[in-house]
């Protein structure tokens, strides 16, 4: 979010936090893009601010309760407080129990178990939720419409619209078992704490093979994840580079240096294998 905005959302998210009697009289912005999270102290509470309409705040409440009851590693919602979502000045706020980081970090092994864990629960829970494909036919949508991304240039679109095509009928034609996902479950949507790894932010669920996930973690936790599908991950991870390319494209992505992130994400897909990770990538 930009200035404006951000000194918007942060006073909803204070009001709200405040008319709930929890007292809110600082914050800390622990991640601002097109949605922002924040640190609410004293009173130590997670919230999760998108502006209104843009959020699917009430489902990711619905499914944190779902796999919280079947033993799921995800993060809690806050507890002194109804489960919902608050609307204030345009904006929705969830809130959630907020976990002081612990050291050293999540290691690679602790990661993919939880995220075994974390899918075993989602076999569980039975929600309708589309298909991954319907998230690469939102890229293909970015890519292919000029109004909305006009700086990408014809070449660069041809390509990237071709790329995400044969990727998703790559992925179909392995045949692969599907069921619900996190989306995108990489090491910033992983919360290390004395509890162990607890997933967090559920607004990109979509139904799909394990590898689609995996394709979102560093390399050395896919390598303790038991039973991958190689060539399967491999064509998932070259997805995820088509489709965030797509993302940084976008005329209203606010992502930070987000040009310049999607002239690097093209280079790497027209450079070829091996397909790095995200965690991985950095501007030179």
């Amino acid at each position: 979010m930009e200035k404006p905005e951000l000194t918007r959302a942060i006073a909803a998210a204070t009001s709200v936090a405040s008319s709930l009697d929890l007292e809110a009289t600082d914050t800390v912005v622990l991640h601002n893009s097109n949605k922002l999270a924040l640190r609410l102290t004293p009173c130590d509470v997670f919230a999760r601010v998108a502006p209104e309409g843009q959020e699917v705040a009430q489902f990711e409440i619905e499914l944190a309760q779902r796999l919280a009851e079947v033993g799921s590693p995800v993060a809690a919602l806050e507890p002194r407080v109804d489960p919902l979502v608050y609307k204030r000045d345009g904006f929705a706020i969830t809130l959630w129990a907020y976990y002081e980081p612990v050291t050293p970090g999540v290691s690679p092994a602790d990661f993919a178990a939880a995220l075994e864990q974390l899918h075993v629960g989602m076999r569980k829970v039975d929600v309708p939720i589309p298909r991954f494909t319907d998230r690469i036919a939102e890229a293909s949508e970015l890519v292919t419409n000029p109004d909305l991304s006009p700086a990408l240039g014809d070449a660069d679109r041809a390509f990237l619209s071709s790329r995400l095509e044969s990727l998703r009928q790559a992925i179909e034609d392995h045949g692969a078992p599907e069921q619900l996902l996190h989306g995108e479950p990489h090491p910033g949507n992983v919360l290390c704490t004395k509890n162990g790894p607890l997933f967090i932010d559920f607004e990109t669920c979509c139904r799909g093979p394990v590898e689609f996930d995996l394709a979102h973690v560093p390399v050395e936790v896919s390598r303790h994840y038991p039973g991958i599908d190689q060539a399967l991950l491999d064509d998932c991870r070259q997805l995820v580079l088509a489709m965030v390319a797509a993302w940084r494209w976008d005329i209203e992505d606010q992502f930070p240096n987000g040009t310049q992130f999607g002239q690097e994400f093209l280079r790497l897909l027209h450079n070829g294998p091996p397909w790095p990770t995200l965690d991985a990538i950095t501007l030179q």
